[in-house]
């Protein structure tokens, strides 16, 4: 059966480059939405934190009407550490649409989602957006689209994909660079020509391949996918199946059973091949599942997820404040927990560890355990984590390690101080040109070297630069690299810091806490720019006398404590200290809080 009322679409780019708000258009230009209806911007970015930070974490579903077709969009995540959700979406279309930003062209994770997107043999169709950005070089843009198709080996029918240029935030599309449009009917209209009506197999056995787990706690879990041949039908007798684990099986019923229009789900009594459902019923359903009707089993193949390259042990929070702020603050809660979000997240690994009281966590990238903290973090947990090491490869006896490629797009005047860190971090200059009054530089660099550096980055390129990278491949370990050339202040005593206190250590560096705080022995309040740690005593109070001096009421001038973010704070630990994480505060603290033992510790580890 040819289903000439459907597409199935993904919109795919970097991160900043403006899917989520062209979908945004798409809906409101198809009808989606009343005439008088509120609408937010970034409708498709429903959770607080992608709220926050103006970024997609999550894949999400969604359909417009266009000329009698229904089009199932796809809004994926354009940063890299979240670039497992876009590879499992993939298997749901037939078509992406490459967004690529009129000024900054190709990106890092442009090139990744396109080359995931050719190994699986989808057309394209690629969208220049942003065009009436003041500094925007179309032509230029367009040539380095088809440089990056030819150079991840696209075939003939992929090299001719259709350029369109449009506008995501004024709603218009065109398919004349020179031309604005009035809408995005270009746009549509191309998607109907370009992406051929699908080809299913009604008639055959029920086979659905679950790309997406939601949850829900009326009726637990949910599971969203295309189906692949047969009709699904609501109270239907199923098998549910994996292709990688052929030999465990689980029958069950579909309870209930949705399609998605606009941003709803409607309950449906059928749906046929082709068409994105949601079902729910299932409740061991997993990501890369297969559910197949009861009198044929046959599991689908699901793409292979790209391995995680960062780690970080998540344990229990056991420092003196443990159990003051947080709701959850159990091995057992964190263990729930962790497991819970692995039905979810596909990149993501938990193991258990020695210790029953930690677990050993693996992701694609800093944001990617990042954004998991922050979100347990709002839940109510309290834990701790330490500081994230890259995962190593043993291959032939010799040690490998992630490579990033790192695309830097500054202002000319600041390239020297990028090749001096880039020099210091073990960076390999592949690429470099000018682009105006700025320069981009490409790098390959070790996923290592890059912890704690966009900091740094944006020191150097007085706040001007833009970074981006994302995973390349392994390659021979590149030597010693220095993760942190400054010194930790650390509390003498428990107590609460008052401004005596913080007047004299402030001489010594600079402070992450101001008056009133309260520390702990063992607490890092600040840092030094000597490679060293200093003790210091925040709680220390002045000795009052009965004798008066014309200078000792003037008011102790504090300077303004720098406020760590979680993502500064995790770029900032080092080896020997943890991140206490709790629902009210981010504290960095030492591993060894006792000073003595901790100078012991440090003098054992010299003379070995």
């Amino acid at each position: 059966m040819v289903r000439e009322d459907l597409r199935n679409i993904a919109i795919i780019a970097h991160v900043d480059h403006g899917k989520t708000t062209l979908v945004d258009q798409m809906l409101k230009q198809a009808g989606t939405f009343r005439e008088n209806q509120v609408v937010e911007e970034r409708v498709m970015d429903s959770g607080d934190l992608e709220r926050e930070r103006g970024i997609t974490i999550l894949a999400k579903n969604t359909s417009v009407h266009y000329k009698g077709v229904k089009i199932n969009i796809v809004d994926t995540p354009g940063h890299a550490d979240f670039s497992g959700e876009v590879e499992r979406v993939l298997k749901m279309v037939s078509g992406v649409l490459i967004l690529v930003d009129a000024a900054e062209g190709p990106m890092p994770q442009t090139r990744f989602v396109t080359q995931k997107a050719l190994e699986m043999g989808l057309r394209l169709i690629i969208v220049v957006n942003k065009i009436d950005r003041p500094d925007a070089r179309i032509k230029e843009v367009i040539d380095e689209v088809l440089e990056l198709l030819m150079d991840l080996d696209a075939s003939d029918d992929q090299l001719e994909s259709p350029f369109v240029f449009c506008s995501g935030r004024d709603g218009t599309s065109s398919l004349d660079e020179n031309e604005r449009g009035t809408d995005l009917t270009p746009l549509f209209d191309t998607i109907l020509s370009h992406f051929p009506p699908l080809d299913m197999d009604d008639k055959g056995a029920l086979q659905i391949l679950v790309s997406s787990i939601d949850y829900n706690e009326y009726v637990g879990r949910i599971g969203i996918g295309r189906v692949e041949r047969g009709v699904a039908k609501q109270n239907a007798d199923v098998v549910v199946c994996n292709y990688n684990h052929p030999e465990v099986s689980l029958r069950g019923k579909i309870v209930n059973l949705y399609e998605i229009e606009g941003l709803s789900r409607v309950p449906c009594d059928s749906a046929s091949a082709g068409d994105i459902v949601c079902f729910s019923g299932l409740e061991k359903i997993n990501i890369g599942d297969t559910v197949c009707a009861s009198d044929c089993v046959e599991p689908a193949a699901f793409v292979k997820i790209s391995d995680p390259t960062v780690e970080m042990i998540f344990s229990v929070n056991d420092s003196p404040f443990a159990g003051k702020e947080g709701k959850f603050v159990t091995t057992r809660h964190l263990r729930d927990r962790l497991y819970r979000e692995l039905l979810r997240d596909v990149s993501l690994r938990v193991e258990d560890t020695d210790s029953t009281d930690a677990f050993r966590v693996s992701g694609r990238g800093e944001m990617h355990l990042s954004i998991l903290i922050e979100t347990m973090r709002r839940e109510g947990y309290e834990f701790q984590v330490s500081s994230p090491k890259v995962l190593y490869h043993e291959i032939d006896g010799v040690k490998y390690e992630p490579v990033e490629r790192l695309i830097v797009d500054v202002p000319e005047d600041n390239t020297g101080p990028i090749f001096q860190s880039m020099g210091e971090r073990k960076g390999e200059l592949v690429h470099m040109h000018a682009m105006g009054s700025r320069m981009r530089l490409e790098f390959l660099v070790p996923a290592r070297g890059l912890f704690g550096y966009k900091s740094e980055f944006l020191t150097d390129t007085k706040g001007e630069g833009v970074m981006s990278s994302v995973f390349f491949e392994y390659q021979p370990y590149k030597g010693e690299i220095s993760r942190r050339s400054t010194g930790s202040l650390v509390a003498f005593e428990t107590g609460e810091a008052v401004t005596y206190g913080l007047y004299n250590a402030q001489g010594r560096g600079t402070l992450f806490i101001g008056p009133g705080t309260p520390v702990y022995e063992g607490m890092v309040i600040g840092f030094s720019p000597k490679d060293e740690d200093i003790n210091v005593n925040v709680c220390k109070t002045k000795h009052l006398t009965n004798t008066r001096s014309s200078s000792s009421d003037d008011a102790l001038r504090l300077i303004t404590p720098k406020k760590l973010s979680l993502e500064e704070a995790l770029e900032f630990i080092g080896d020997d200290e943890l991140l206490e994480i709790t629902p009210l505060n981010v504290r960095i603290r030492k591993r060894i809080l006792d000073s003595e033992l901790r100078a012991k510790a440090r003098a054992k580890a010299k003379l070995q």
